[in-house]
């Protein structure tokens, strides 16, 4: 059975101001994270959706041996099914090549973009990105450090959370969502911004085309 198999909802994960806090970071001579700090309930979030069964990817903006430190010095490297860093694909988020890159070594394909999730900090990138090749985008709006006001629509995300710990219970109500749909014969793709909006716990409208609360 392939990895991506486990669960139906497949999620990326960025690293800096989303698990890592990029303010922590301690750098060698040639500019490579040797240690940072994780944001408080990163590495419970990580662990805890890898025991749920969810395939988790990073895709992330950076030097290879800086997340290798990183992963290895909180000991998260092996809950990652795949590792995709620009250095190696020379290619930087929004780039498609990334997105493209992380759903190959899982052995998908673009049609299961529709069942995946992007988390990350950065509107400009992780978000825009994620929405220009329909995967779920989620902004994670913890660091004060990047813009949380979209530049335009392409920048919107489907929902925003304030810190890891609020991803399980989002990844796990679109598992659900999308589960029950394929039962019912229904797309496979989970709903997005503004589909059942009343039923989500905290969610509030603020208008046409503004992203969803978690």
């Amino acid at each position: 059975m392939d990895v991506i198999d486990k669960k139906r909802l497949i999620v990326f994960l960025d690293s800096g101001d989303t698990l890592v806090d990029e303010s922590t970071e301690v750098r060698d001579e040639d500019g490579i994270v040797v240690s940072a700090d994780l944001i408080p309930g990163a590495a419970e979030m990580v662990k805890t959706l890898h025991s749920l069964g969810f395939t988790l990817a990073l895709v992330a903006d950076g030097d290879a041996q800086s997340f290798k430190n990183v992963l290895s010095q909180h000991r998260l490297h092996d809950y990652f099914e795949a590792l995709i860093i620009s250095e190696l694909i020379k290619a930087t988020k929004p780039s498609p090549r990334m997105f493209k890159a992380a759903i190959g070594a899982l052995n998908g394909s673009e049609a299961d973009f529709t069942r995946t999730v992007m988390v990350g900090n950065n509107l400009s990138r992780d978000i825009k990105g994620a929405n220009a090749l329909g995967i779920i985008s989620v902004f994670q709006s913890w660091t004060p450090r990047y813009p949380h006001t979209p530049a335009d629509e392409s920048e919107q995300p489907a929902y925003t959370i304030s810190e890891p710990m609020q991803l399980i219970e989002l990844v796990n109500r679109l598992e659900m969502e999308l589960v029950t749909g394929e039962m019912a014969g229904e797309s496979s793709e989970p709903r997005q911004e503004g589909q059942g909006q009343q039923e989500r716990q905290g969610q509030q409208e603020t208008g046409a085309g503004d992203h969803v609360a978690f």
